[in-house]
């Protein structure tokens, strides 16, 4: 049996981070790291099929993972991209109340914000709001202006690189069947049939991981959370949209709303929406949800015109909370719950999982290193 130091199941954008951040830990005086991807590339799931938004910090309950490593990792990613060239934009956000009714949930939100240690927040009039963006209709706004947009794929290849400088490895069409829990460490079972053993190792399998979980023999599955998938349809505009900032409505129970957002080419595309499937390789989109889409945008663009959506692609949100139950925090499963040295889990890592990625990492290298 092959022996490796420390392994990683997952070549996304969190699978990445957390293999970089271990190759390049003084802790593991310079193991080797390899990162198993079942597919022929990276980033193939969630990490290539979101919205590419560096998020601010503003939703997250005070004291969540997802608070804390959005603020910290949103920080940590500008400083990556400027020093790496990964391309990216402070471009700003405006989440918009449409309807008086709904400024209760935007000063929620900015006591969260604040809470949270979001910087620059500004609460915006009607008038103050059409005066950055003429083209919006709401009754009052927030201005998130650590709010970005970012080149996912870029900075993906980025932390590639650094792993690979370091002397990792990403090995693709790398399936893992099972994993054995032992004294020895923890024995894995490719696909075809190979087995690693390795010290250190990370699930960082995105919507898979739940699944992949319940097949490490050796540690209790009852910790084990059930997964959900919520599927976030796009549109693309095929026009030049009149906005120069990301536009959010009140976010729902389940995501952010249909949502506005603009790529380093100025496209503009709306979604996520919130379709609730079985299947998480359902990414087809149905043309006929885009009825739903020029509902939900008219209440902010009211002039979008008809025809001016064209359906884009879809990701799956990997979900551990379900359809009536909170949006449940990032779950991350280390061996103080499951007395497994040198094993953690990564579980629910949806949105701000692409802001949290290096904040998350550090800290799954301090789990692993306890």
């Amino acid at each position: 049996m092959d022996k490796v130091e420390a392994v990683v199941i997952g070549a996304g954008v969190i699978g990445l981070a957390v293999a970089r951040a271990l190759a390049l830990s003084p802790s593991l005086r310079g193991a080797q790291v390899l990162v198993l991807e079942a597919a022929d590339t990276i980033g193939t799931g969630t990490s290539s099929r979101n919205s590419e938004v560096i998020h601010g910090g503003l939703y997250y309950p005070p004291g969540s993972f997802k608070a804390r490593f959005c603020v910290q990792g949103r920080r940590q990613l500008y400083a990556y991209c400027h020093e790496r060239g990964v391309a990216h934009r402070r471009c700003g956000k405006l989440i918009v109340a449409t309807e008086p009714g709904q400024q209760a949930q935007l000063e929620t939100l900015a006591a969260k914000a604040a809470a949270n240690g979001v910087e620059e927040l500004q609460w915006l009039t009607a008038n103050q709001a059409r005066a950055l963006e003429p083209a919006l209709r709401c009754s009052a706004a927030l201005l998130s202006p650590q709010t970005g947009i970012i080149d996912s794929h870029g900075l993906m290849l980025s932390l590639q690189g650094d792993l690979e400088h370091a002397g990792g490895l990403v090995a693709f069409h790398g399936a893992v069947a099972r994993v054995a829990c032992t004294g020895q460490g923890m024995a894995i079972e490719m696909a075809d049939g190979s087995r690693l053993l390795t010290q250190w190792l990370v699930n960082a399998a995105g919507v898979s991981a739940p699944d992949l979980a319940r097949r490490f023999e050796g540690m209790p599955h009852d910790l084990l959370p059930k997964a959900y998938c919520a599927k976030g349809n796009y549109f693309t505009l095929t026009a030049r949209a009149p906005f120069s900032r990301l536009i959010y409505p009140v976010p729902e129970a389940a995501g952010l709303g249909v949502h506005l957002t603009l790529d380093l080419g100025g496209q503009a595309r709306f979604g996520p929406d919130v379709q609730w499937v079985r299947d998480p390789q359902d990414l087809q989109v149905d043309p006929r949800r885009g009825d739903a889409f020029y509902e939900q945008v008219r209440r902010y663009w009211p002039a979008l015109p008809d025809g001016a959506l064209q359906p884009a692609y879809a990701g799956i949100r990997p979900k551990i909370s379900g359809p009536d139950e909170p949006a449940a925090d990032f779950r991350l499963i280390g061996p103080a719950e499951h007395g497994v040295a040198g094993l953690v889990h990564l579980m629910g890592i949806e949105s701000p999982g692409l802001t949290s990625c290096l904040a998350l990492a550090d800290h799954v290298t301090e789990m692993l290193m306890a």
